[in-house]
């Protein structure tokens, strides 16, 4: 099978990451597309890759496998959305663009959701596998685990917290919660990792790296590497971003400021100067334990670490039942908008 890891956001690196390892080891022909801003940010050596969208054509792919929200419908190949995250509430999540054929979903949830939506659109299918980028989290983490007691050994630390907020600035925590974060900085108790998302506003970014500098107990972790970081923190603050699930679904507590989700199973503020009483609470009660346990059997409930193996036997199973695809049909507007996106020429 011929198959393109299609990336237009950096981000989609560690959800293909997986799912490239199962294409080796089966030994299936495959390439990467990334767009010229990922040039600098692709983190993979010796691997056959691309910025050429006349090259995907000329490879007459089998499948294209994507994260993001836009595939090429001229390219040969099943279209297959894989997601780029977990937050089902987040405006567009359920949003049917008509790019893909298939939807591989990560659980109970987005599949109830994804098939009325085919019930009614009645022109790409659904199949849960479970969400590639997880099966990293089933990996040995003993080197991981290690280097947290040092590092709560070196600052004679009990605990590690990890503050991941989204960028959006409708929906961003950092600016109300910045001194709440540097008041828990001054407790001799917990370690602080802070993780900003490539997008996150440069202001924002100098004042957490200023606290960090302040604090040897903070520090602002650089670069793309957040499963590190989640599997090292005990406890995640955040607000209303696709990591909390992510992190649930490690089964340990999360807070976030200002969630707009409408099913919170975690512990919400919507008051400022809670957070270090919120804190202490779930590190020593977990009350919310139960509600996280049905976060992980609705949107996850998958826990080998082979959601990116029944992608690609999906896929495979798939196209030997339907053949494969020698583009996508699509409306004028969308193929407008592709090929304002893409440039085919190149």
């Amino acid at each position: 099978m011929k198959v393109i890891l299609f990336c237009q956001n950096a981000y989609a690196f560690e959800i293909m990451k997986p799912i490239k390892k199962v294409l080796q080891e089966q030994s299936h022909e495959y390439i990467w597309f990334i767009t010229p801003k990922l040039s600098t940010l692709f983190p993979f050596t010796d691997e056959p890759v691309t910025q050429s969208i006349a090259e995907l054509e000329a490879f007459k792919s089998d499948a294209v496998i994507a994260p993001g929200n836009e595939v090429p419908h001229y390219l040969r190949g099943l279209k297959v959305q894989i997601f780029h995250g977990l937050a089902g509430e987040k405006k567009g999540h359920f949003h049917i663009r008509h790019y893909f054929d298939l939807y591989l979903t990560q659980g109970p949830f987005f599949t109830r959701g994804f098939n009325k939506l085919k019930a009614r659109f009645k022109n790409f299918d659904v199949i849960e596998t479970g969400w590639s980028k997880l099966d990293l989290y089933v990996e040995n983490n003993e080197e991981t685990r290690s280097a947290k007691e040092d590092l709560l050994t070196k600052h004679n630390a009990k605990y590690v917290l990890l503050y991941a907020p989204t960028f959006s600035p409708s929906l961003t925590s950092a600016e109300v919660l910045e001194p709440e974060i540097e008041q828990l900085a001054q407790h001799g108790d917990y370690i602080i990792n802070i993780k900003f998302h490539d997008l996150m506003a440069p202001k924002f970014i100098e004042a957490y790296k200023n606290i960090a500098a302040k604090y040897d107990t903070v520090y602002f972790k650089e670069g793309r590497d957040i499963i590190s970081q989640f599997l090292v923190a005990d406890l995640l603050i955040s607000d209303t971003s696709s990591v909390i699930y992510e992190f649930l679904l490690l089964n340990k507590p999360v807070i976030t400021f200002g969630n707009i989700n409408e099913n919170i199973q975690w512990n919400n503020l919507t008051e400022k100067n809670k957070l270090e009483e919120a804190v202490v609470e779930n590190l020593t009660k977990d009350s919310f334990a139960e509600k996280r346990a049905t976060i992980i059997a609705e949107y996850h409930p998958y826990h080998d670490g082979k959601s990116s193996e029944r992608m690609i036997e999906t896929i495979e199973k798939y196209i030997e039942k339907n053949g494969v695809p020698e583009k996508r049909k699509l409306s004028l507007f969308r193929k407008y908008k592709i090929n304002k996106i893409f440039d085919r020429k190149s």
